[in-house]
């Protein structure tokens, strides 16, 4: 049988690592509205992936 929360802390630190690309994307292209709005589910996936008790020390590029 699976472990769900593992997958779920899978799932989330996928959807971290691609809206963190997705962020840096939109700071190089100086697209301030999508980098604005990213950042909102950059901080609750940031925020559920610490609760989780994932170490976001090497994996948050972002930093914010």
């Amino acid at each position: 049988m699976p472990n769900t929360n593992l997958e779920i802390t899978q799932k989330a630190m996928d959807d971290f690592r691609k809206i963190q690309q997705h962020m840096l994307i939109a700071k190089s292209e100086n697209a301030t509205k999508t980098y604005e709005s990213l950042k909102g589910e950059y901080l609750y996936l940031k925020s559920f992936l610490n609760v989780a008790g994932v170490n976001l020390t090497d994996i948050d590029i972002i930093k914010e």
